[in-house]
């Protein structure tokens, strides 16, 4: 009876030990023991995984993941779609390769050609998303999964026109309608659009016919802007604002990956400009090696929050539900 007792209060102990520690962790999306799925399955239920960069927590930063729309896990390699040029269709809408991957329990061990190896704790949010945990950094991405036929390309595109524009060296004007009232931006023939330190800036230059775009003299600078006119639209209002003169509004139209058009509503006026040099931020060389180009950080459109976690998550979940 003594030994029955203390099994008893032992077994209770042990009860309160786990309620109590369970109260430790973070919840998350709970899977059904008949319906567990490997890490390595989840990744690969879905064709792309989107980066929605605007849920991101915490402070840290993890480039390559900050600097792609979608990311992708098939066979140990991982891809990833870095550029609006060509989205779609690069890589049969996969991107390009950006490294490799490996999967263990909750782990992923990721060997990126740039930023070297990176460990994330994967947590399943819902049946059809996913956190990414970079405990080095204590900070959170969060991924949608979809399948290629179901994805929205063209309207991630437009989303995100503003890093389009940042993706040429130079923008060259190649048509001034002759209709509508004369302007000063009629002497404006190249464009330049850039980030720095989280801000949208341009740079616009009077010269004409150059030839090599890194010899552009630049005769103005400010910040831009670009934001939607209605919702149904895929024409965007583009507002550059001059450090040392008035403010220009434009209706911007993509006519291409190369190519847009600037509608000048105060004077009627129409020009189109055209990408020169496009920056393929991450690109395989002819020797094999990976190349990187800098700028290439997407910027947050929202306050980024402090990552509140609990203590600790639990490392005994290494299993996952299927969608």
């Amino acid at each position: 009876m003594k030994y029955m007792k203390t099994l008893k209060f032992s077994l209770l102990t042990f009860h309160l030990l786990f309620l109590f520690g369970s109260c430790e962790t973070d919840e998350v999306y709970a899977p059904h023991n008949n319906n567990n799925i490997s890490l390595e399955q989840l990744l690969r239920t879905y064709e792309l995984w989107s980066v929605d960069i605007n849920s991101t927590r915490g402070n840290g930063q993890t480039a390559f993941v900050e600097m792609a729309f979608t990311l992708s896990f098939i066979n140990g390699n991982l891809y990833a779609n870095n550029n609006l040029v060509g989205f779609g269709d690069r890589g049969n809408g996969y991107g390009i390769v950006v490294g490799a991957y490996d999967t263990g329990g909750i782990v992923l061990d990721v060997y990126h050609d740039i930023d070297g190896h990176q460990r994330f704790e994967v947590y399943q949010e819902t049946a059809t998303s996913i956190e990414l945990y970079n405990p080095s950094n204590d900070t959170s991405y969060f991924l949608d999964g979809y399948q290629r036929s179901e994805f929205d390309y063209d309207d991630v595109f437009f989303e995100n026109v503003d890093f389009f524009l940042q993706e040429y060296k130079t923008w060259e004007k190649t048509l001034t309608s002759t209709q509508g009232n004369d302007t000063n931006f009629d002497s404006e023939n190249y464009l330049y659009f850039f980030n720095e330190n989280n801000t949208n800036l341009f740079k616009s230059s009077e010269d004409e016919a150059i030839g090599n775009v890194d010899n552009i003299f630049w005769d103005y600078t400010g910040t831009y802007n670009v934001s939607a006119i209605s919702a149904s639209s895929d024409t965007k209002k583009l507002s550059l604002n001059y450090d040392f003169y008035d403010n220009d509004h434009f209706e911007l139209s993509v006519i291409n990956d190369e190519l847009i058009r600037l509608f000048h509503p105060d004077s009627g006026k129409t020009y189109e400009f055209r990408g020169v040099n496009n920056v393929v931020f991450m690109k395989i060389q002819g020797d094999g090696k990976t190349t990187l180009n800098s700028g290439i950080i997407r910027s947050q459109k929202t306050k980024r929050k402090e990552n509140i976690r609990a203590k600790k998550r639990s490392n005994l979940v290494t299993y996952f539900s299927k969608p």
